[in-house]
């Protein structure tokens, strides 16, 4: 009886393996692997969210291996950053100590090592996305401060015939990421670049945008509207209605100049009527902290081009170039205390 569970049991098994996705299987393959290195008492395992061992960081000829972990710190593999600046690889458990190794014969001659013969023998141990053994690594910006020092110690005649080509190896990858950034190339190789648009995004919305409708008070001031009619050459009256075509020219010169996808966010949540006109106003959405005062702040800014403009094309040439519109694609990563454009 025992033996016949037994068997019942296996296929069940089986079968729901069989059931299970790709994916499914990928991460209980992964759980697996943390449980069985932390029962045999090696380091805590970081997983790694992003990145592959076909999407290298590339540097002219140099590819080196790296990833973005759960708690979104950039890291290099170990063995990668060793080929990668130009030391051998294998050298059994002693080889993991080459970087560290380096830098303390540097720093034995006087060389400033930034703090790197610390950092090389502190590698962070993480699991990679797809599965695989366990892998040490660095910070990506650990790349920088080595290059820099093995380019100094290249220049004082530090490194020996032996070792002259590992500063060139430093200037040819200090030169490939002097003008992105070391970090922004990780993003770009493991694809977290995109991932990391979406969540920039998602944190302005959220700090501009109001989940309830706030009280209305009166926010555009009437010399906003004085300015527009002077500079198309319109009679202005203060209980006069105004054209139609005001409206698309607010969106333009305010909401979306006010910080990235805040108008599309606006105009998505902002109920309608039966003949689709909005039922409040756009700004009665902004939140209390951040987008209500952003708002006045941007609107101060352009009334002043406007007092300073002779006409209306002056006036939006000088806009364009101070207050650019927000694209739909935000080109450039945003820091964690973005709070909308300077006034």
């Amino acid at each position: 009886m025992t033996d016949d569970l037994a068997e019942h049991s296996s296929k069940g098994g089986l079968e729901r393996a069989r059931r299970l996705s790709v994916s499914q299987r990928t991460e209980i393959a992964r759980q697996a692997a943390m449980t069985r290195w932390a029962n045999e008492g090696k380091a805590q395992l970081i997983l790694a969210a992003y990145g592959a061992p076909d999407r290298p960081l590339r540097i002219g000829d140099v590819e080196i291996p790296c990833y973005v972990l759960a708690d979104g710190m950039r890291v290099l593999a170990q063995r990668g950053l060793h080929s990668g600046i130009g030391l051998s690889e294998g050298g059994g458990k002693g080889g993991a100590r080459k970087i560290a190794i380096l830098m303390e014969r540097l720093a034995e001659n006087g060389l400033d090592v930034r703090g790197l013969v610390v950092r090389a023998n502190s590698p962070i141990r993480f699991l990679p996305p797809h599965g695989g053994n366990p892998a040490d690594g660095y910070e990506a910006t650990i790349l920088p401060d080595i290059c820099a020092v093995l380019i100094e110690a290249g220049r004082r005649g530090l490194l020996g015939k032996r070792q002259e080509h590992l500063a060139e190896r430093a200037a040819v990858l200090q030169h490939g990421f002097a003008k992105l950034g070391i970090i922004a190339l990780v993003d770009e190789a493991t694809g977290y670049q995109e991932i990391r648009e979406r969540d920039a995004l998602a944190k302005i919305l959220e700090r501009f945008v109001a989940k309830e409708l706030r009280p209305w008070v009166k926010t555009f001031p009437a010399e906003f509207y004085r300015e527009i009619f002077r500079l198309n050459g319109w009679e202005y009256a203060e209980n006069r209605g105004r054209p139609g075509v005001i409206g698309h020219w607010t969106n333009n010169l305010i909401y979306k100049r006010l910080a990235p996808r805040v108008w599309d966010e606006l105009n998505r949540i902002s109920p309608r009527d039966n003949r689709d006109r909005l039922k409040n106003k756009l700004f009665q959405r902004l939140t209390d902290e951040i987008g209500h005062p952003k708002l006045r702040e941007h609107l101060m800014g352009v009334v002043m081009l406007m007092k300073y403009s002779p006409n209306w094309k002056t006036f939006m040439d000088r806009l364009d170039r101070e207050f650019p519109q927000w694209g739909t694609t935000m080109l450039l990563p945003f820091p964690d205390d973005y709070a909308g454009p300077e006034i």
